[in-house]
């Protein structure tokens, strides 16, 4: 005891100056960013203090300029250039040439970065929502958890566990290099191009350039025509933050434009990340095939939502409408099939039909809505062609929102919620991606249904099981062929920043988030050493150096068996057989022919 006690007392005060330490906030720059331009304050220059009404059609797709607005109030915002394919490339290699001074750079320094963007982001969280809601349409509290929350957490998991992830990794070097020191080194791509969707611009933007850059990459971002002007301002965050830091000023860009840039990009970079629709997603795989880059691509989903008959019936009700509606104004693709036990159907769509009539949409920053507005414009023609098709085949509506004071001019901006039943696979709606605020719900009988229904579809992205019994929805869920899954929750898997997200079939392919998609901005190269240099070193046995001696394949065959054999006795034979071979002087013919007899015997 006398010679444990002290050590006790050691690990007690070790334990507790870590504790006093963690305390002790770190030193962390701040940084200024200019807002005199973005901030709502009512002082609109002409230039942008009209209503803007988009073009149909393709036109709007076209031009030298992106045309910005708000979706919810039609305010015109301004507009940014739609770079060409020089002015792209221009871009990509001055971070190119940026990117190989920061390659050199120390994890030091990357975490001061990340910190610097997490002080900023903390203290500004109104700020970066309101231009999130501004430009999208979503309401504040749905930029924060989809925006603010995930981005931080994605910051503290590189913070806590990125460098760990990145060092050199041991490998095991089997027992014909049991000499030798195998490992797995994570050495920069170089310019990563990541071309982004509108749905979340502020995470969007933060999400592959904060593993780009903790990797040692250099990024360029492409972001959406419809959420441009937002993209622009959190670029300035990320100015300001390598300023403060030292790092090269061309490291990150964002860019603006509408395919021409897209295509632009995938030509010019080292690995492409693509967040949007299956049709797109083809497309850039075809391009990227022509300089046979990597592509990690996240296109969608049609995720299930499966509530079997033993859950509490009021908590998942409220889950279901959240689901659905989680980032509404912006189209977010959450859960878009809702598959509930025959027992409880009745009872589960009363209690989500409760809810959603008590919700309403409007213009998030001027009162208190529950929803926003759709953020592309025509949006709400496809809405009502997915439940007018589902309404022919039978379905039926049972309930829908309500909408809030809303100018006439912009009505077709927003889609009330909407719960619809008796829908079945026939219809586009329970195909489709429907990207909006639709919940159809669909009765089930047993588990095996559900999990046949739920692969029912193209798409493969996530899903989502309730049950009282933890075991029986795991069970459910891992039958369920997605590349996520939460159980007894929803959407608690991104927020899970350790994991990797993404998805199969027409949901895409490659992950990022997490381990995976930290490495996956990462060459990985495989490294063999010798493992006690210079007193052990490679030598190739005399029977196999060239010219081949006779018995070169007998040394070869007994190599095999004192490595790999089953038997110890065998094995030990093949090994005299070995040292035997290789302290003969004339390792030929009399040698092979005894070898052969011994094998005949």
């Amino acid at each position: 005891m006398a010679f444990w006690w002290p050590l006790l007392v050691l690990a007690f005060a070790y334990g507790i100056c870590r504790f006093l330490l963690m305390l002790i906030p770190p030193k962390v720059p701040s940084i200024d960013v200019d807002t005199s331009d973005v901030l709502d304050d009512g002082n609109h220059t002409q230039e942008n203090s009209f209503i803007y009404v988009p073009p149909r059609g393709t036109s709007q797709q076209s031009g030298k300029i992106v045309q910005c607005y708000e979706p919810a109030t039609m305010k015109y915002l301004g507009y940014v250039p739609a770079l060409t394919h020089e002015e792209v490339k221009e871009r990509v290699a001055k971070v190119r040439k940026a990117q190989k001074m920061w390659a050199k750079s120390s994890f030091k320094q990357r975490r001061l970065f990340l910190r610097i963007l997490l002080k900023y982001i903390i203290k500004h969280q109104a700020l970066i929502c309101e231009i999130s809601s501004r430009d999208t349409g979503k309401t504040m509290v749905d930029a924060s958890l989809g925006e603010i929350m995930t981005t931080c957490e994605k910051i503290n998991w590189l913070l806590a566990e990125g460098e760990q992830w990145l060092k050199p990794e041991y490998r095991s070097s089997g027992r014909s290099m049991l000499h030798k020191r195998a490992k797995v080194e994570f050495h920069p791509l170089g310019v990563i191009g990541a071309i982004v969707s509108w749905n979340y611009p502020f995470h969007n933007i933060f999400n592959p350039m904060l593993a780009a850059i903790f990797s040692g990459n250099g990024i360029v971002i492409k972001i959406s025509e419809h959420a441009s002007w937002s993209g622009c301002f959190y670029f300035r965050i990320i100015q300001s933050a390598l300023a403060a830091i030292g790092a090269p000023e061309d490291l990150v860009e964002v860019i603006t434009g509408f395919a021409e840039t897209g295509e632009a990009l995938v030509s010019s970079v080292d690995k492409v990340i693509f967040v949007g629709s299956p049709g797109v997603g083809k497309m850039i795989m075809n391009n990227a095939a022509n300089t046979l880059i990597p592509v990690t691509l996240e296109l969608g989903g049609k995720d299930a939502f499966i509530v079997c008959e033993d859950v509490d019936l009021d908590h998942v009700a409220q889950i279901a409408v959240r689901a659905v509606l989680q980032s509404s104004g912006q189209n977010c693709a959450g859960a878009e099939r809702f598959y509930v036990h025959r027992e409880i159907y009745s009872s589960f769509v009363s209690k989500v039909t409760k809810i959603v009539k008590s919700v309403t949409a409007g213009p998030p920053l001027v009162g208190k809505y529950d929803m926003g507005a759709l953020c592309m414009h025509e949006h709400s023609e496809r809405l009502d062609g997915l439940l007018n098709d589902a309404l022919d085949k039978g379905a039926e509506i049972v309930a829908r929102g309500s909408l809030g004071h809303i100018g006439e001019d912009a009505v077709d901006q927003y889609f009330p919620p909407t719960v619809i039943v008796n829908v079945n696979h026939s219809m586009r709606l329970m195909q489709e991606e429907a990207f909006g605020p639709i919940m159809p719900i669909m009765k089930f009988s047993s588990d095996e249904e559900v999990v046949r229904l739920a692969n029912d579809s193209k798409y493969g992205l996530g899903c989502a099981v309730f049950s009282g019994n933890q075991s029986r929805a795991r069970e459910i869920a891992s039958q369920i062929h997605t590349g996520v899954a939460a159980v007894n929750d929803f959407a608690s898997t991104y927020m899970c920043q350790s994991l990797p997200f993404g998805g199969v079939k027409h949901s895409g392919f490659g992950r990022f988030g997490g381990v995976e998609g930290l490495r996956s901005c990462c060459l990985v190269k495989a490294v063999v050493e010798d493992r006690w240099w210079p007193f052990v070193k490679t030598k190739i046995p005399k029977p196999i150096q060239y010219p081949l001696a006779e018995n070169g394949f007998e040394f070869q065959e007994s190599l095999v068996e004192v490595l790999y054999g089953l038997g110890t006795w065998d094995r030990l034979r093949a090994l005299v057989n070995v040292l035997k071979m290789l302290t003969e002087q004339n390792p030929g013919g009399s040698s092979s022919s005894s070898s052969s007899k011994r094998r005949n015997d």
